[in-house]
């Protein structure tokens, strides 16, 4: 099965050889490709993932601090309001 011989003619088992091998290679070729984009499709969803609990991460830190914020902004309204209260009953005791 010398391929550089100048006898062009091929036998049958010859033959057959040579095209299991070329399926063979060619089916291990599919393989691994179609190994590397599974590969690489669950490489993307795990960064999507980690993306995504970041994006958790901070919406929970904003929340958080948003929280932080209305309560402060509650307790100066209420502080203010009875500042308004008191200046109120100030000003009728002065009428």
């Amino acid at each position: 099965m010398n391929l550089l011989d100048n006898n062009p003619a091929t036998s049958w088992p010859e033959a057959i050889v040579l095209l299991a091998i070329v399926l063979v290679v060619g089916f291990l070729i599919i393989l691994v490709v179609g190994s590397m984009f599974d590969y690489r499709k669950q490489k993307l969803a795990a960064s999507q993932a980690e993306d995504l609990r970041q994006l958790v991460r901070r919406y929970e830190q904003l929340a958080e601090n948003t929280l932080d914020t209305q309560q402060r902004v509650a307790a100066d309204l209420a502080e203010l309001r009875t500042r308004t209260a008191a200046i109120e009953q100030i000003l009728r005791s002065v009428e």
